[in-house]
């Protein structure tokens, strides 16, 4: 359950917004949005595997 502390003067529309955030930081819903279709566990490796090279192409582009 989440809870968030409200100050006296503090408006509704920033409740809402600290119980967004809080909520996405759960990660619930991009649990829910994973369970809606099974992907083979060789498509996550190679997926993985290509998000691993694409982020050190992008380190070996910013040292020269």
């Amino acid at each position: 359950m989440i809870f968030v502390n409200v100050k006296e003067n503090e408006s509704l529309d920033r409740a809402l917004k600290k119980f967004k955030k809080k909520f996405e930081k759960t990660g619930v819903v991009k649990e829910m949005r994973e369970r809606q279709s099974f992907t083979k566990p060789c498509i996550k490796n190679r997926q993985q595997r290509i998000r691993a090279a694409y982020k050190l192409y992008l380190q070996q582009q910013a040292q020269g």
